[in-house]
């Protein structure tokens, strides 16, 4: 049987080596499928910045570290809505439940939709009077639980589809993520997580398909399949840092500090604060993706209201805005209740 602290250092080691294993500064921007894993879920941590791995101890852990959820110590939903852009719409709604000696359980999906657009082709340019749609989705399940009083860890375990027209491609990619924490500064925490750990994606479909003439005019008609190259999913590796520098009786003051690792990028730096009135009044402020290349996401902002309604009931709204320079800035809803 293994000890507590050898699987505490066990998962830890696991997290390192893959986090070196990357090749570094090299960048291969738009090579990975299923960008949309790598839209940031919650108001909360977007406000902060994305600086959440040390932070996350509420239901968007899913996202950042599902080790996090094993600091959830009772029953949460939430639902997430983005506004991305060109019209293209993000949402995220999760349930999770803290069992008994057991760990904490929780389940999630997030969908990318978009409007029906008109299928254009060279000769017809201005549409064939047919239409296609195009979308993402991914549902997972997550578990979380406290190996001692310091050290938690957690997992997901998701199916990916993305579809466009008659094609589709999936896959199922595993999250894992460990929090440490320690008791100096109020709370010292030190995070870290890998994401979207799985099998390339391909796709594949009726598009595929196509009807070739070999032999010139006079020649044999074959049925032909294209087939497109596999991508990776966006695997992202991150470390984080979060201190409590103030925690009196009616405030609290948390700073973080995210390095992330993506295989299809530079790597980057998160920044985010957070102050807390009486843990119901929240004013939050990031700086998202420092020194990664060509980047255009910069400050962001937020606040959030938790409002205890009867006994243990409480609900929970925050925003977020983000700020990405030449592009439309993005602005995140998030929905909770917490019982």
């Amino acid at each position: 049987m293994f000890s507590v602290g050898l699987m505490a250092r066990l998962a830890m080691l696991v997290l390192l080596t893959v986090s070196v294993a990357f090749p570094q500064n090299l960048t291969k921007t738009g090579t990975s499928a299923a960008p949309f894993l790598k839209i940031g879920v919650g108001s909360r941590a977007m406000g902060m910045g994305g600086a959440f791995t040390a932070t996350a101890d509420d239901i968007t852990a899913m996202y950042w570290n599902p080790g996090g959820l094993a600091r959830l110590y009772s029953s949460e939903a939430a639902f997430n809505h983005v506004r991305w852009f060109a019209d293209v719409n993000y949402d995220f709604a999760a349930f999770a439940t803290r069992l008994s000696g057991f760990g904490t359980l929780g389940v999630f999906v997030d969908v990318l939709s978009m409007d029906d657009m008109l299928v254009r082709s060279v000769e017809l340019p201005e549409g064939t009077g047919e239409l296609f749609n195009a979308g993402a989705m991914a549902i997972g399940l997550s578990y979380g639980r406290d190996l001692t009083d310091q050290f938690s860890i957690g997992f997901n375990v998701k199916y990916v589809r993305e579809y466009i027209w008659n094609m589709s491609a999936t896959s199922v990619a595993m999250d894992i993520g460990t929090i440490y924490r320690i008791p100096i500064l109020n709370e010292f925490r030190l995070g870290a997580s890998i994401s979207n750990f799985g099998p390339k994606m391909r796709l594949q479909g009726r598009d595929n398909l196509m009807i070739m003439q070999v032999g010139g005019t006079e020649g044999n008609l074959i049925n032909t399949e294209i087939q497109l190259d596999e991508f990776d999913l966006p695997l992202l590796f991150r470390v984080g840092v979060a201190a409590d520098i103030l925690k009196a009786e009616e405030s609290r003051l948390t700073v973080a500090l995210d390095a992330v690792h993506p295989n299809d990028n530079t790597e980057y730096l998160n920044t985010g604060a957070e102050f807390a009135w009486n843990e119901i009044v929240f004013l939050r402020a990031g700086w998202k993706s420092l020194f990664e290349r060509d980047t255009e996401q910069r400050f962001t902002a937020g606040v959030g209201l938790n409002y205890r309604i009867l006994g243990e009931f409480m609900v929970k709204v925050d925003y977020a805005y983000q700020d990405w320079g030449r592009l439309t800035s993005v602005h995140y809803l998030t929905l909770g209740v917490r019982f």
